[in-house]
């Protein structure tokens, strides 16, 4: 799965950009609510939960100079914001909401069944990628990567143990990356980055339909997952970070054979569930030119 333990403060990230981003955010809870927020009512607790452990003990002591805490207020400082920590009279919109205009981490609050099997019950998502997280809702995690290919094969077994063995109080992370090549959008429930490998001639009708690729227009993709348990409500909590390079500067920097070699060995229906048919030659080839001439001229 190629997950490792990560430190607290590797959790929620803040960089250069954050007010862009996070006015993003802001315009898509307006206009596009029901894609970025969604609750059922047996997350109540680990909303509550996760609401407190962000807004009071996770800002404002990791970032001091741009949020603070007191007793019922938690203030942005870059923002100017203020958002009640009463939490007993607020309710699930509205601590979703402050969590998503205050991080750029999208929040997957899975929580244990009577089974033991962690189900989606609410989300705060404004930049999903190909995922239209209210038709996940209730969904086990297996049901919800069903339709990523060998999920069930190599990873469905360990990822469930793994949610089960989860510690309150630790924190891991992974990397996933895909190709985006129609701009720098980063709100995408219904995007193109993936695709069916197990429908009838998807691979076939992909290679038809072969984009003609412009490089200023297309971008990696990379997504830092975390997973951490909550303490007292015991749900698990899946975190995305989106992030988005110019696939040109990728390239200026010298990182273009080994970004192509990365795509040309994706296995067969990997490739096409991240739709290489439709970019992996044209861009590949991109990526490589002029490596060899410099190499000679060395």
């Amino acid at each position: 799965m190629g997950i490792a333990k990560i430190p607290r403060s590797e959790w929620i990230k803040i960089d250069q950009g954050y007010l862009k981003r996070i006015n993003r955010r802001k315009f898509l809870l307006t206009n596009e609510q029901d894609f970025c927020i969604g609750s059922n009512r047996v997350a109540r607790p680990a909303i509550e939960e996760l609401y407190i452990e962000i807004m009071v003990n996770q800002l404002p002591k990791r970032f001091p100079t741009m949020f603070s805490a007191g007793r019922t207020t938690f203030i942005n400082h870059v923002t100017g914001a203020k958002y009640s920590l009463n939490v007993a009279k607020l309710d699930d919109q509205y601590m979703l909401t402050a969590l998503a205009e205050n991080v750029e981490e999208d929040f997957y609050c899975m929580c244990p069944d009577v089974d033991g099997e962690y189900r989606l019950q609410a989300y705060s998502s404004c930049f999903p990628q190909g995922l239209l997280s209210s038709s996940k809702m209730g969904l086990s995690v297996r049901e919800i990567h069903q339709p990523v290919p060998g999920y069930e094969q190599r990873l469905g077994n360990g990822v469930d143990k793994h949610f089960r063995r989860m510690e309150p109080g630790v924190f891991v992370g992974r990397l996933n990356w895909s190709i985006q090549t129609d701009g720098d959008e980063l709100f995408r429930p219904l995007a193109k980055n993936t695709g069916d490998p197990d429908a009838p001639g998807s691979a076939a009708h992909a290679a038809i339909q072969r984009e003609i690729i412009d490089y200023d227009k297309t971008y990696f993709r990379c997504e830092h997952h975390t997973l951490t348990c909550l303490p007292r409500t015991k749900a698990v909590m899946f975190c995305v970070r989106s992030y988005l390079t110019p696939i040109k500067q990728i390239k200026e920097e010298g990182n273009g054979p080994a970004l192509a070699d990365a795509c040309d060995t994706m296995p067969e229906k990997f490739g096409v569930y991240k739709r290489r048919p439709v970019w992996g030659n044209q861009l590949c080839e991109w990526l490589r030119e002029g490596i060899r001439k410099v190499e000679y001229n060395a």
